[in-house]
């Protein structure tokens, strides 16, 4: 289903002229996706964007002093590296503990068994996005399309 998300994100969702619901369903048959996925992703992403309309407002002094312990299903779904990358925009200020469980959740909210880092960084760019955080957005980007480590200074 991944892959119908990154082709809804890229082609409709960052996209200023969203098209009505049937259009795009109509769009994504013909693309041969499976009608079940598409009702999936509208839902994964309905869902996303419920979650970050339900989080309060970014508070500068709301940082977590906390550390994250991963579930035993987070830690066999989302791959080390990834859960990696998560800590490491964390560390970065670029997300918030509220945005990292977001995240989490999308996807562990996935079906399919395995999630790695570039999957992960998918996930990360289309929650940015879906917050209107588009500076952070390009800085996932870059991540996706350059091959190279990303280091915090």
């Amino acid at each position: 289903m991944l892959e119908l998300l990154i082709y809804m994100f890229e082609n409709y969702l960052s996209t200023q002229n969203l098209p009505d619901f049937k259009s795009i369903t109509a769009e994504l048959e013909a693309a041969g996706f499976d009608n079940q996925d598409i009702e999936n992703a509208f839902t994964w992403f309905n869902q996303l964007k419920a979650m970050t309309n339900a989080i309060p407002v970014k508070n500068n002094a709301c940082s977590s002093l906390g550390y994250r312990m991963y579930s035993e299903n987070e830690q066999k779904k989302i791959s080390a590296e990834s859960l990696g990358f998560v800590l490491f925009l964390e560390q970065a200020k670029v997300l918030d503990p509220n945005e990292r469980e977001i995240i989490l959740d999308r996807a562990m909210a996935l079906k399919q068994e395995h999630i790695n880092i570039e999957e992960m960084r998918w996930i990360v760019m289309m929650a940015l996005w879906n917050e209107g955080r588009e500076k952070d957005f390009l800085f996932i980007e870059d991540a996706i399309y350059q091959d190279h480590n990303l280091v915090l200074h």
